[in-house]
């Protein structure tokens, strides 16, 4: 059954009666000492955890390759970031859930594996709470227990981010061994031994990338540890000892991508998703993934110039090293490209997934022209044949097997170690899948990727921009891309301009292929040209923004109040103003106020 219960109370944990003659446990709830006693009661307690933590909406967080009309403050910085009152992601609620089910279970449970198990699938999450925790803070105090009203650990002050990294990696280390391995379709909505390796993985690139480029040097590990630890996980990971697991691949590299987001059961990805969060249409359980990407009402998320052109073409070629690229039309600067690009935007010759017509991006939807289409999934039909598209079931992907092969041979590519061999066990699958030729070792820079307006300023290896590139194409709109620039120490990214489609002014635009326009821009203060049915109007200056006001990208945003990417403060959020209030024992981040 896929949907996940949620515990709505387990009464009067941690209580007990000072008063023995009295019966004051109410009859509607569980006492401690009846509950974590069997492999039910607490697979029931642990449920909340993935409700809590897993990440349900990957497709709706805004980074530079995906905007909507209303950039966030991460976006915007400057005087937009400050620090929150409370919230701010300094929420520690789950965690104490976490510690209760590590501390009951051996105490009240006499089956050892049920115990095992169940620790293992709460230190997986305490992981995974603390990484988030770590990627947004630094430094954050570490809990391994209960807290109560009177703990003097309320009033904790921060740990090292070294010993915080220790402790998270001895519970991975915990859950990847006890943890059972993927043997159902079911195993895919439950942490099994690939899930932990998944997640060390993750985190340990992070945190040897991050302490490479940011030079952070603590007592302990040094940042070639954390990459050893995570080429170490990624490989038995690949080895298939821990679960099967490989690329979705039928053969079709001009729809296999796409199709392995818009299955209606991650199951169906058959060996590539190993951990996902759980939709169904029949229990009512939706997201509205398809309704973010094709109503004018979600903010027109839109995919940016800057990731567009970074696709390369067909045949392995840069698409930035053909004379003209800059002054493209939409028609032209799709063809011949990566496969994925189609699969990611509304390209020209676009068909719905279950439908039959071509449809053009819209930019009555998309703020950039560039419409993404990930996630999209057939029409849902209710009342009369009316299209529910807020209404999605397609099952998220948490933890897939393509980001484990980046992660991998990125890592290698950190320590100095990448071979032909690591790229085809890596990067080569990925390629093959989407049609693309094998990426060798040995790459030049390719000026686009180091360039002040698209690309990197604190890498020059050719390799690691090649691999970066795969990256950001490969997790598009998977909610990977903002944090892989703060541990790239990349902030300046955020500060490049944010362009669309190229307008070569008044005229018009083929979005479809067909030879016909499907959008007209007039200069502004001309009359509204008269257009055929379904065809856009838009006024240079006043409905769309140029960048070199009558021509050049599209530039909405340019208006906005864009500041400057803080170096010496954003890398870090802020820990809100009421908890440095309630514990003295706390400090801020840097630069914040």
């Amino acid at each position: 059954m896929k949907k996940y219960i949620l515990i709505a109370c387990i009464g009067l944990l941690g209580l007990a009666s000072c008063d023995d003659t009295l019966d004051v446990t109410p009859k509607d709830k569980v006492g401690i000492d009846e509950y974590f006693r069997n492999a039910t009661d607490m697979e029931l307690f642990s449920n909340t955890f993935y409700n809590s933590l897993l990440d349900k909406k990957p497709y709706s967080y805004l980074d530079d390759h995906i905007v909507k009309q209303t950039l966030s403050s991460e976006l915007l910085c400057g005087s937009s970031r400050t620090v929150p009152a409370s919230g701010g992601g300094w929420t520690w609620t789950v965690l104490r859930k976490i510690n209760t089910l590590i501390e009951y279970a051996p105490q009240h449970c006499s089956d050892t594996e049920v115990v095992e198990k169940y620790t293992a699938v709460a230190r997986f999450f305490r992981a995974h709470f603390y990484f988030e925790k770590v990627k947004r803070f630094g430094d954050v105090p570490w809990i391994d227990r209960q807290l109560f009203s009177t703990d003097d650990q309320l009033y904790a002050a921060r740990d090292s981010r070294e010993f915080v990294m220790t402790k998270m990696l001895e519970d991975l280390d915990y859950a990847i061994q006890y943890l059972p391995s993927s043997s159902t379709e079911k195993s895919v909505y439950r942490v099994t031994k690939g899930a932990a390796l998944a997640l060390k993985s993750q985190v340990c690139l992070f945190e040897g990338t991050f302490r490479k480029y940011h030079g952070l040097n603590l007592d302990g590990h040094d940042y070639t540890y954390y990459l050893r630890q995570c080429v170490d996980a990624s490989e038995k990971l690949m080895s298939g000892q821990y679960g099967k697991y490989a690329l979705y691949n039928t053969g079709k590299p001009a729809q296999d991508y796409r199709d392995l987001f818009v299955f209606d059961q991650a199951a169906d990805s058959k060996t590539e998703v190993i951990l996902a969060v759980a939709y169904n249409v029949g229990l009512g359980i939706f997201h509205n993934a398809s309704a973010y990407c094709v109503l004018d009402n979600q903010g027109k998320p839109a995919a940016t110039r800057k990731l567009v052109s970074s696709y390369l073409m067909k045949d392995g070629s840069r698409f930035t090293d053909k004379v003209g690229w800059e002054t493209m039309s939409f028609a032209d600067e799709m063809k011949d490209r990566d496969p994925r690009l189609a699969q990611s935007i509304r390209s020209t010759n676009y068909v719905r997934v279950g439908e039959k017509a071509v449809e053009g991006a819209n930019l009555l939807v998309s703020s950039t022209g560039y419409q993404p289409i990930k996630y999209v999934t057939q029409k849902v039909y209710q009342n009369n044949e009316v299209d529910r598209s807020n209404r999605s079931y397609n099952d998220m992907p948490v933890y897939r097997y393509a980001e484990v092969l980046l992660n991998f041979a990125e890592a290698k590519a950190e320590l100095g170690e990448l071979s032909q061999t690591d790229l085809n066990n890596s990067i080569n699958l990925i390629r093959k899948r989407a049609g693309m030729p094998d990426m060798s070792v040995g790459n030049s820079v390719d000026p686009f990727l180091v360039s002040k307006d698209y690309g990197y300023s604190n890498c020059k290896d050719g390799d690691i921009l090649e691999i970066r590139r795969e990256r950001s194409i490969e997790l598009f709109m998977e909610h990977r891309r903002y944090y892989d620039l703060m541990r790239w120490k990349e902030g300046k990214c955020i500060d490049q301009p944010i362009y669309g489609i190229y307008v070569n002014g008044a005229g018009g635009i083929d979005f479809t292929g067909d030879g016909k326009e499907d959008v007209v821009f007039y200069a502004n203060g001309a009359a509204k040209p008269a257009v055929g049915s379904g065809v856009q109007t838009y006024q240079i200056g006043k409905d769309i923004i140029l960048s070199q006001e009558t021509k050049g990208y599209s530039c909405n945003h340019h208006t906005q109040d864009r500041k400057p990417f803080n170096e010496e403060r954003d890398y870090y959020y802020p820990i809100p103003i009421n908890e440095l209030s309630l514990n003295p024992n706390l400090t801020q981040n840097p630069g914040w106020k």
